[in-house]
């Protein structure tokens, strides 16, 4: 996509041209995970993260009465460390091992080149179509998945809906306009009580749309989808993008390509969103409190016997990187959405 001066485009598709545009998209040309990249996600702080949610796979498969075949699908796979720790931890567990079919989805052609490095790709099947996929019962994955897909931004002015569109000025820089809502938009919106009072409002148009086809699967074969991300609860009603390169901020249009844009989640919105759509759900958790819960502390404690101090206190740095309620431990949330028999599932009772 070229922008020019007759080019304008809403925030949605302009954050969809810098991180996803096939030449020129972020997203597309580098792996911006870890120390050397942009940012640093849980899976990439410690492993014990990445067990956890092993663990959960496990509790997961039993609690529908342990399936002879089921897909796990990654939703966007980062650098492959959190399926890579996953498919270790299953090993040790042959008959849920043996019963799953690993799946990621991923757009970024580079970032399949960098998992597949890392990854067993035998086991692993790689799909871009999320209709691609058998009637078997589903666990979708989504950690600091959600975040990375664009948003629209809307305000009121004096009870009239504007959204937010960026286009270039007369000297080629880029400059904000708001132009009034469409009504599609407008009914959108106000479908949802979530959104209602407030003046500023950021609206997932695009992972809605990304949602209602993991919610027509799950609803079809039964399943779920376990969300990990930082967002909220409480309406924020102001701006919440955010840039990073190098693990600094950016001001958002600077580095376009080469920066991370990303927002906060609104969870409230999604729990509405999935119980629309005939999902059932479970109270949203701090990061901390499911970790917690699902016995990331006596883990942490068990491996800790067989290190040296110098390893543990690194390690316990590590923990408190993702329980800290300063740090990740209340900014991540845990949701889970999901169509089953059961509603007991570990970490969240």
């Amino acid at each position: 996509m070229k922008i020019n001066k007759s080019t304008s485009l809403p925030l949605d598709k302009f954050i969809e041209w810098a991180l996803y545009d096939k030449n020129s998209g972020y997203y597309m040309k580098k792996n911006p995970f870890g120390k050397d990249g942009d940012f640093i996600t849980a899976p990439n702080i410690t492993r014990l993260f990445s067990e956890m949610i092993s663990i959960w796979i496990i509790t997961f498969w039993k609690s529908i009465g342990s399936p002879k075949k089921f897909n796990l699908l990654e939703l966007g796979a980062g650098n492959g460390e959190m399926m890579k720790v996953i498919a270790e931890t299953l090993k040790k567990f042959p008959k849920c091992f043996d019963a799953c079919n690993f799946k990621i989805y991923e757009k970024s052609n580079f970032l399949i080149n960098q998992q597949k490095k890392k990854l067993n790709s035998e086991k692993i099947l790689w799909i871009k179509n999320m209709h691609k996929i058998n009637s078997y019962p589903t666990l979708y994955l989504a950690n600091e998945f959600f975040d990375a897909i664009p948003i629209k931004q809307f305000k009121y002015e004096k009870g009239i809906l504007f959204e937010k569109y960026y286009m270039l000025d007369q000297n080629n820089k880029i400059k904000t306009v708001f132009k009034k809502a469409s009504k599609e938009n407008i009914t959108n919106i106000n479908s949802y009580k979530s959104l209602k009072s407030l003046k500023f409002i950021e609206f997932p148009k695009y992972g809605l749309e990304e949602l209602k086809k993991i919610v027509k699967k799950i609803l079809e074969t039964s399943g779920c989808l376990l969300m990990i991300d930082y967002g909220y609860l409480k309406p924020l009603n102001q701006n919440s993008l955010q840039s990073v390169i190098n693990h600094k901020k950016n001001y958002l249009l600077n580095n376009l390509g080469k920066a991370d844009v990303t927002s906060l989640v609104n969870f409230k919105l999604l729990n509405e969103f999935f119980l629309k759509n005939n999902l059932k759900i479970k109270k949203i958790l701090p990061q901390q409190r499911f970790l917690k819960n699902m016995g990331i502390i006596e883990r942490a404690e068990l491996i800790s016997k067989k290190m040296k101090f110098r390893d543990q206190s690194n390690m316990y740095l590590k923990l408190k990187r993702l329980l800290s309620p300063k740090l990740m431990g209340e900014l991540f949330k845990v949701s889970l959405a999901y169509k089953s028999k059961s509603n007991k599932f570990f970490g969240f009772n």
